[in-house]
């Protein structure tokens, strides 16, 4: 007994110890007060402040600004000194996050493009508030920025507004090297630190508000370690505190899966995508940046922008963003530059009015325009269907022979459920919501549930209705062929969802095998 009593006074002494630990590591480097000192804000700060409303449309673009000539900082490969730009701007003569000059140019540009707001790309954060940290530009640009902002609206110009793109690589990359935990309360407090950091370097009236709360869209939640929506809830309930009762307006990208005022993605420089907020990019080259395997999009003489515009335009949303103003590593540039001149700007400006003037394009035209069905099976080409699969990293298939029969086989990439994608032509799509049917021919390999999650019109499904969830039916693993049917309602197939893709066949099974989908009008 008094060795069990032991241990047990052993075990409370252990967890005690490692309380307090956890607590030490949480708490070894205090979060410092607001960097800037627009902070305790009252109702009289925002006099001279404007706000869209969520009828408005907007073009907003991301602000990459961490380049400086004078030291090569994203110039150069810091590996060995080679040219780390795919694409140039046409002067590196103040090329600078420190040039009041560059900023007003930039801004100025971005003005005759038709861009409402520009979401600076900010590595801010608590751990960088030291002059001596590498990403300390984050805050050093602020300034230069908000005096060419300044300069421009004393000549009578209309600049973009200001808003954050919280680039949450430094919630893993920063110089704590803290790993956000954003379920604890010292995670939220990082979080919400970068948030208020930015927004106390600028005065509100250069902020980029909607429905006068400023607004906030999410990189990737991959760098996270762990999360769930309290991190988003703390920062919404925190920030009207110090900013004058002002909510910030967050759109979460969509991995993050928690609830924000809209979804945004990233990767519209490869693909056209709209979650919500409209995805556009003008093409993608990272062959200039040391140590990647290349990933190239070309740009096609303009094409691929303008297509990607075409289609935003024939079922728009309220928000669309452009990827990128500025990263020239990634040539996804569309800023005027030695290779391209001003013809991205050009553009911008022409399809940014079209979308302001609600123009709206006509369907792509072809043999599938019109027509009551579409079907896909393994052995159909996709030039010879509307409807065709789109492989994706959480949906691998396999083309094989399943009971006598060609299938796309799958296999669980997550031990649960099996995922198969498929896009439809945008020449056999409405303009308009559209309510569907569709049948798959599926073998019966393990007992679990079968359904369609699709590009639909619930608010309350994952990523803005991107996966909207039919009915479910039963699977009993009989490992006999059959089929099943399911109902769509108000489908909008705006490619939201991952590869781009409408839909997806869900088994909630280690092993499918699909041998035919149709999708048909209703």
């Amino acid at each position: 007994m008094a060795m069990k009593e032991l241990h047990r006074q052993l075990a409370v002494a252990l967890a005690i110890t490692t309380s307090i630990n956890a607590f030490a590591v949480d708490n070894e480097r205090e979060i410092p007060p607001a960097f800037g000192p627009h902070v305790n804000l009252t109702a009289k700060d925002f006099a001279g402040s404007k706000s869209f409303t969520a009828k408005d449309r907007i073009v907003g673009t991301y602000y990459f600004y961490w380049y400086d000539i004078s030291t090569k900082s994203h110039i150069t490969n810091p590996e060995n000194g080679s040219d780390g730009l795919t694409t140039h701007p046409p002067t590196l003569e103040d090329f600078s996050y420190k040039s009041v000059r560059w900023h007003k140019k930039q801004l100025s540009d971005m003005e005759a493009a038709g861009i409402d707001v520009a979401l600076m790309v900010f590595w801010g954060s608590p751990a960088e508030h030291a002059t001596n940290t590498a990403l300390h530009w984050s805050f050093a640009g602020l300034p230069p920025l908000v005096q060419a902002r300044e300069e421009l609206l004393r000549e009578g110009k209309h600049p973009p507004r200001i808003g954050l793109f919280y680039d949450t690589s430094t919630l893993q990359n920063n110089h704590w090297n803290y790993h956000a935990d954003l379920t604890t309360d010292y995670g939220k407090k990082f979080f919400y630190g970068t948030v208020r950091d930015f927004f106390s370097c600028l005065p509100p009236k250069h902020w980029a508000m909607m429905d006068g709360k400023p607004i906030v869209l999410m990189y990737a939640a991959a760098f996270a370690k762990k999360w769930d929506q309290g991190f988003i809830d703390y920062t919404k309930a925190e920030f009207p505190k110090e900013f004058g009762g002002r909510v910030p307006w967050i759109a979460p990208q969509r991995s993050w899966n928690v609830k924000g005022d809209a979804t945004c993605d990233w990767g519209g420089a490869l693909a056209f995508r709209n979650p919500g907020i409209g995805e556009i990019g003008p093409g993608y080259n990272d062959s200039h940046v040391f140590g990647r395997t290349p990933l190239i999009r070309e740009r096609e003489g303009g094409k691929f922008y303008e297509e990607s515009w075409l289609k935003f335009l024939r079922r728009p949303t309220n928000f669309v963003m452009i990827e990128t103003w500025s990263e020239f590593h990634e040539g996804t540039d569309i800023a005027e530059s030695k290779e391209y001149g001003r013809q991205y700007i050009e553009l911008t400006r022409k399809y940014s009015r079209l979308f302001k003037r609600g123009w709206k394009p006509a369907s792509p035209k072809d043999e599938f325009t019109g027509a009551k069905s579409a079907t896909a099976t393994p052995a159909t080409p996709k030039e010879k269907s509307a409807l065709a699969l789109v492989p994706w990293g959480d949906g691998p298939v396999k083309t094989e022979t399943v009971a006598g029969r060609g299938a796309w086989a799958a296999k669980s990439a997550n031990g649960h459920s099996c995922y198969v994608y498929f896009r439809l032509r945008d020449s056999f799509k409405p303009a308009g919501k559209m309510n569907a049917a569709i049948e798959v021919e599926y073998f019966d390999t393990a007992p679990g549930q079968l359904s369609i999650e699709f590009d639909g019109s619930d608010p309350n499904a994952p990523f803005g209705g991107a996966y909207t969830r039919s009915e479910k039916i039963a699977l009993t693993g009989d490992k006999q062929w059959k089929t099943a049917s399911f109902k769509l309602n108000e489908a909008r197939f705006l490619n939201s969802q991952n590869g781009s893709a409408d839909f997806r066949v869900v088994a909630e099974t280690a092993e499918f095998a699909i041998a035919r989908v149709t999708l048909t009008r209703r």
